[in-house]
């Protein structure tokens, strides 16, 4: 399939050094560029992305929201050098392999085809496997989404990771969260400046190695607050 687009993706990774490869791997070759952004990373998860082909940069600040906005700092740098570098769309995608990166040309065809402004992998049940997501992370979901319906008659039912969005539209939002309010926060803004936005399923599986958030008791609370912290704050807007 020839897709007339310029793709760059995002991938925010945090000492992922036995997955990061298989997902720059399973990348499809219509992206552009791969960008992985080292949140801080003490392995050797820089150098096996490089080794995959993709661009490496370092972010020292710990984050989700810190890494992800190293990356669009890059990415406007390098557009404002050469203009013809700039992208239609932008993908951000998990660096831990729980997410099938081959499924991206799904997650853009609205995009593409329809022109639709933004789209989110809905991590679904039913292709979902055993165990892919922790009770917190499931119950989490349902709260953020459900609180987003009663508050702005969205019809979101997920906060995943694997979502892309065009890139005039993603400066727009002016992004700012820097750790784990990111995702909830592009879905809010996407609301407030009434963008078209779609889901499409997406499979999910285990991930290699233990999560930095669902895999703590610290790390889940601060998600929880930052998340809740977020809607509460759009609603009363």
């Amino acid at each position: 399939m020839i897709i007339d687009k310029k793709i760059k993706v995002i991938i925010p990774a945090y000492n992922e050094e036995d997955s990061i490869a298989n997902v720059v791997n399973d990348i499809p070759d219509t992206v552009d560029e791969i960008i992985v952004v080292s949140n801080n990373s003490t392995d050797k998860t820089e150098q096996n992305a490089a080794k995959a082909g993709a661009t490496v940069l370092r972010e020292s600040n710990k984050g989700y929201g810190y890494a992800c906005l190293k990356g669009m700092e890059y990415i406007a740098s390098t557009t404002l050098s050469d203009p013809s570098k700039k992208p239609d769309i932008i993908v951000f995608l998990d660096g831990d392999y729980s997410d099938y990166p081959e499924q991206l040309t799904e997650i853009i065809m609205p995009i593409v085809e329809k022109d639709i402004d933004f789209v989110i992998g809905s991590r679904v049940k039913r292709l979902r496997e055993k165990g892919a997501m922790t009770p917190q992370q499931v119950f989490g979901n349902w709260l953020a989404t459900f609180l987003m319906a009663l508050f702005f008659r969205a019809k979101f039912t997920d906060l995943g990771p694997f979502r892309a969005i065009k890139y005039d539209k993603l400066l727009s939002l002016d992004m700012e969260d820097k750790t784990y309010g990111w995702t909830v926060e592009m879905q809010l803004k996407v609301l407030k400046k009434k963008m078209t936005y779609v889901e499409v399923p997406v499979k999910y599986r285990n991930r290699i190695g233990v999560s930095k958030v669902s895999g703590t008791v610290k790390g889940t609370i601060f998600a929880g607050v930052k998340i809740l912290g977020w809607i509460f704050k759009y609603s009363l807007k």
